[in-house]
């Protein structure tokens, strides 16, 4: 028997990922964030939620455009800062020492020192209630190569991908691979 929890953000875990743009004034800000995922594979879009009541939710309706910067373990703690502090009142990228990199495809910029990007034109917004959900079409995903494995897709494992329980608001590491996807589960299929 299960125990019922009620109704709470608990579909864990969930990224842990920075949401870039600029500001009105060409001031690149981000914000980490939680509540994001794949939406659509054609054409290929993200769906991010930021709050009305923050800063980079501006930036972003401003700008039309945002850039999913997707950390590295050993980047936890700059990440989790741009969670915590306000691009209205500091300059984020500066204080946690990272680069603003402007995308030569959209208008917003990237962070440098995070290993894979996902470049994205604001293609819908949608509001939900206390957030404001953002789909992004992807038009590029930058990565560096030391995460590409020898086909040149992204080797997870090696990157060290940063994951968020909103339960405990605890960040965690990626586990152990556990098989390959749409083929573990074929004994069931013969069934």
């Amino acid at each position: 028997m299960k125990t019922s929890l009620g109704a709470k953000t608990l579909a864990i875990p969930t990224p842990a990922w920075i949401v870039t743009a600029y500001d009105a004034a060409g001031k690149p800000n981000g914000a980490t964030i939680a509540w994001g995922g794949i939406c659509c594979s054609k054409p290929p879009c993200v769906a991010i939620s930021l709050r009305a009541a923050t800063y980079t939710h501006g930036c972003v309706m401003a700008s039309k455009a945002f850039c999913v910067n997707i950390p590295r373990q050993t980047q936890v703690v700059q990440t989790d800062y741009f969670g915590m502090a306000s691009g209205r009142d500091t300059d984020k990228f500066a204080a946690a020492g990272l680069t603003p990199v402007k995308s030569d495809l959209i208008d917003a910029p990237y962070i440098a020192e995070y290993p894979v990007v996902l470049e994205c034109r604001l293609a819908h917004v949608v509001e939900l209630g206390l957030h404001t959900q953002f789909v992004g079409e992807i038009v590029d995903v930058k990565a560096d190569k030391d995460v590409l494995d020898v086909e040149g897709k992204i080797d997870i494992a090696s990157m060290g991908t940063v994951l968020y329980a909103t339960g405990s608001r605890d960040y965690w590491g990626l586990g152990e691979r556990l098989g390959p996807g749409f083929s573990i589960g074929s004994a069931l299929m013969k069934k």
